[in-house]
């Protein structure tokens, strides 16, 4: 399987949504913000099979110090096959000197970003205004 890793690529509106859809992204019920949100992000990160989107992730940052992932999917057909990982490779070439990097995981997120180098942030605890369904 050959897989096209880009940064800051172009995206069209259906496949991102057919994306989120496949995993029951409560955002996929938003595609005018959600659109928008990921073409106006720091960094957007796509990975692509024979053309097809199959993984899409974003940062957004500083540009300096600090980095916050809100985003990072792989279709269900694709997941366990490295996509994730080369993804977030992509998003390093731009990131891995900052200071602070920080993301959101559950379930079984949590095991794929602890084997990237992430770790609970000390003793803190996520808290958020929320207007998804899926957790």
């Amino acid at each position: 399987m050959d897989i096209q890793i880009e940064l800051n690529g172009a995206i069209e509106v259906t496949e991102v949504i057919e994306l989120y859809r496949a995993n029951g992204w409560s955002s996929a019920d938003k595609p005018e913000q959600l659109i928008a949100g990921l073409r106006n992000s720091h960094t957007l990160v796509t990975a692509r099979v024979d053309g097809t989107l199959v993984g899409i992730g974003n940062a957004i940052s500083d540009g300096h110090l600090v980095v916050y992932y809100p985003h990072m999917l792989v279709h269900p057909d694709y997941q366990g096959q490295g996509i994730g990982r080369k993804m977030m490779m992509a998003m390093q070439s731009v990131y891995s000197d900052f200071h602070q990097q920080m993301l959101t995981a559950d379930e079984e997120a949590i095991a794929f970003y602890q084997a990237l180098g992430f770790e609970r942030a000390g003793n803190t605890e996520p808290l958020w205004i929320y207007a998804g369904t899926e957790h």
